[in-house]
């Protein structure tokens, strides 16, 4: 078994990314599922772009664990009643979203 990485990459109107990092902030029901390791949310510097964006990056112990969450009801919920599926395209501070999943084939911690 391979640890792996999740990482969603989220294009964002221009001046609305703290309005979707707010959503971050706080611990959700990710952290709870079995296999889950920790939780990245990285910020883009887009100084230069006509978007923001950012990265939230999931550490798994191995894929089948991503994939029970990913795949499990209550997260489909999740993202069904997130605030803004109910909002028109327009209204929506997002622009796309990209999923790429990684193995994890190094790791280096600080030198003691």
């Amino acid at each position: 078994m391979t640890m792996m990485m999740a990482v969603n990459t989220i294009k964002i109107k221009k001046g609305r990314a703290d309005e979707v990092l707010a959503r971050f902030a706080e611990p959700k029901a990710v952290h709870t599922y079995e296999g889950f390791v920790w939780m990245e949310v990285l910020k883009s510097d887009t100084s230069d772009l006509d978007y923001d964006e950012i990265k939230v990056c999931t550490t798994w112990e191995d894929e089948s664990y991503f994939k029970a969450w990913a795949e499990s009801g209550r997260t489909r919920r999740m993202h069904k009643e997130s605030p803004t599926a109910q909002v028109s395209e327009e209204e929506k501070p997002t622009i796309s979203a990209e999923l790429t999943t990684f193995e994890v084939v190094h790791r280096h911690a600080p030198a003691k």
